[in-house]
């Protein structure tokens, strides 16, 4: 699921390709033309860019011929810079775009650079990320394997793979070693999947001829041109890039005297991917001067005035899982107890903002801004099964957008005190861009570090374990950005294994930075009453056998609640008569759900099983009655709040015969040992239930 789509898309037409685009409109707004690169990558590569940009700015992207959604050419002069220039004059004619700034990255800096040394009448600013341009100055020892790039090398090593006939032979091997070198910024495993897999959708052949054809402007005509430039330039590059050296953008700040640098200290190749904060808010910066645009502001729920004392805070709570929203409102309820003036703003996404508003709570409005991560984990579950992990790796767009909301709504609402119950987007880029920090800050979660599933294989074990250590760092560098850290549990709900191999231990390092606030559950067991007289309530038996089933909010409750009920059968035959209460979380039975006319607890004709409306949280004092093995956070993390179906009283049906497609009755005793696992485990409280599936590859779906 993308973090943003364009309001449409098309494809212009030059010289026998089809070029498309994309179109993010803004009203009255100008447009910034994000640059093809050099077409190994498409304009995906710009993802962490568009959702927060095209809140401002109109934004325009597009495929370069060669990849993604444009043609592929096998002609060696439909490529070079006058093509380059040429498709991207189509593509602002196509789109009525008169003028815009023009953004790239690598050689798409260059080729930015380009447009507006020789079409000033169509840019209005340059910002060349990390460019190519007739002046690099290569890395030691690169110039000669530069040089000899079309002849043939046996058994190339290294940069020797930067060879024609390598990448017709050996396209994927290479495009692994280019993209290692670009992504040469300590964790970037994400990005390496993501470009590997958008290289992957195109071919050595087509790059190799790319890369034949005569040169189509000279360079001597690109160094007048661009000597000549009067509009703003700004070049942002690392000093530690392995593909184009730091040096070559001080040679083109020569050549364009004018020009700022912005120079990122230690970032490697890919600075778009790996510091998109950074980026996002220098191209904008940039912008904004040029147009001379003041700052939007994303309006807080309340004015402060000079006289107000009240002290404001903001809650961001995780919609992934709505045990967060019962918690997150029992706290909130307990600080105005605490602090009467206290003001509370929720930056929430649905399902948890129709908690809140049952709840009574202030939402902010930028919330309807935010990314749906519930959408996401839904689009990437199968019927019953989620590769969590990879699915959180794979929703690093939504949380860069998000992050950029959450940004502007704290500096624009002058919050005193910010809450994060799991928002990972907040925690992760305040660490790492610790001067955006704002206000206090106080982290909540109830689990900690990532263990990979041994049906994974070796690289989810060490994208795991990278996961791990760059938490820990961010922690041990900016350990001032959380004023607290809260586990909401407590430290035996941690598993005791090393969060990877020569990693500290969970349990060890959890105690060490953070403190313990044990369950939070949002109602006081011991006034429920007798048990005898909650059964009675919930219309069970005295003496009957109940079996509660519960889902969370992931989308994939009504398969597996259908499987479920599906086995009754045999579970009876084993353990005598068993009463099935299945409770649906709320997505499922909005949408996969049809409601049967029964009553408030009621029993299919013919198993005994019911999917009712009873909330979960009603079963969970059951359990603390019983004193169940399972503590009531755990059965009460993933459950939906009183608020939501509280004037809901029909149940919902689930069809279920008595005799269950198959005898897995042996199957179950063994599951119990070895309970098959798609992806990393949560390390400590409440862990989701995943079965297998296969390892993805290379290639990402666009």
């Amino acid at each position: 699921m993308r973090a943003a789509y364009p309001d449409w898309e098309g494809t212009a037409k030059r010289d026998g390709a089809t070029i498309a685009f994309e179109v993010y409109e803004r009203v009255e707004a100008p447009t910034l033309l994000l640059t093809q690169s050099w077409q190994i990558i498409h304009a995906r590569h710009w993802k962490f860019m568009i959702p927060y940009l095209s809140r401002h700015y109109r934004v325009v992207t597009y495929d370069p011929v060669g990849n993604g959604k444009s043609d592929r050419i096998f002609d060696r002069d439909r490529y070079g810079d006058r093509s380059y220039l040429d498709d991207a004059l189509a593509v602002l004619d196509t789109t009525s775009t008169s003028t815009a700034i023009a953004v790239g990255l690598s050689r798409g800096g260059g080729i930015a650079t380009m447009l507006g040394a020789f079409h000033s009448d169509r840019i209005d600013g340059v910002v060349a990320i990390a460019p190519t341009h007739p002046w690099v100055v290569p890395h030691p020892g690169r110039g000669a394997i530069y040089a000899g790039m079309f002849d043939r090398v046996d058994n190339p090593q290294g940069w020797e793979k930067y060879n024609v006939h390598y990448w017709r032979e050996n396209w994927a091997d290479f495009v692994g070693f280019f993209f290692a070198e670009c992504c040469s910024d300590p964790h970037s495993t994400k990005s390496w999947d993501d470009t590997t897999g958008w290289a992957l959708e195109t071919e050595g052949e087509l790059i190799a001829l790319g890369r034949e054809g005569a040169p189509q402007v000279a360079a001597d005509d690109i160094e007048s041109a661009v000597t000549a430039m009067q509009m703003p330039v700004l070049i942002i590059h690392g000093t530690d890039d392995h593909i184009i050296s730091y040096e070559s953008s001080l040679e083109l700040q020569e050549r364009i005297p004018h020009a700022r640098l912005i120079t990122m200290d230690g970032a490697g190749h890919l600075p778009t991917g790996r510091y998109p904060v950074r980026i996002n808010n220098a191209i904008k910066a940039f912008a904004d001067e040029i147009y001379d645009r003041t700052p939007a502001t994303l309006a807080p729920v309340r004015q402060r005035t000079g006289h107000a004392h009240r002290k404001k805070a903001l809650m961001i709570s995780s919609p992934i899982g709505l045990g967060h929203a019962r918690r997150d409102i029992a706290i909130c309820q307990e600080l105005r107890l605490l602090h009467p003036d206290l003001e509370i703003d929720w930056l929430a996404q649905d399902p948890v903002t129709r908690v809140l508003t049952n709840a009574g709570e202030t939402i902010h409005p930028a919330s309807t801004l935010m990314s749906n991560e519930t959408t996401h984990i839904e689009s990437e579950s199968g019927e019953h099964d989620l590769a969590v992990f990879q699915t959180l790796r794979d929703m690093d767009e939504i949380q860069v957008a998000n992050f950029m909301i959450c940004d502007e709504v704290i500096a624009d609402g002058q919050y005193d005190l910010v809450i994060g119950d799991e928002s990972w987007e907040l925690d992760y880029h305040l660490h790492e861009n610790p001067n955006l920090k704002k206000a206090a800050y106080a982290w909540l979660t109830d689990f900690v570090g990532y263990l990979p599933m041994l049906q994974r294989g070796e690289r989810e074990a060490f994208v795991a374990a990278d996961y791990n250590a760059e938490m820990i760092g961010q922690i041990e560098r900016y350990g001032q950005i959380r004023d607290k850290a809260i586990f909401v549990g407590n430290p035996d709900d941690i598993v005791a294994d090393r969060f990877g191999p020569e990693l500290p231990y969970i349990r060890d390092w959890t105690e060490q930075h953070y403190d313990f606030a044990g369950y939070v559950t949002g109602f006081d067991p011991v006034a429920l009453g007798d048990r005898s007289e909650l059964r009675a309530e919930l219309g069970y038996d005295a003496d009957e056998r109940i079996c509660i089933v519960a889902v969370g909010g992931s989308g994939v409750g009504a398969n597996l609640l259908r499987r479920i009920a599906d086995l009754a059968p045999v579970a009876r035959r084993a353990v005598g008569h068993l009463r099935f209460v299945l409770s649906p979380d709320p997505e499922s039975t909005r949408a996969r759900c049809q409601p049967s006319p029964r009553s408030y607890i009621g029993r299919t004709s013919t198993a005994s099983t019911a999917i009712s409306h009873v909330p979960t949280s009603q079963w969970c004092r059951e359990a603390s009655r019983r004193r169940w093995n399972s503590p009531p956070a755990r059965c009460h993390s993933s459950s939906y709040p009183c608020e939501i179906i509280s004037n809901r009283t029909s149940t919902f049906g689930l069809d279920s015969t008595d005799t269950a497609p198959v005898d897995v009755s042996t199957t179950a005793t063994s599951t119990q040992t070895t309970s098959p696992r798609s992806s990393p485990k949560r390390s400590g409280g409440p862990r989701p239930f995943e079965t297998s599936r296969p390892t993805a590859q290379p290639t990402q779906q666009r």
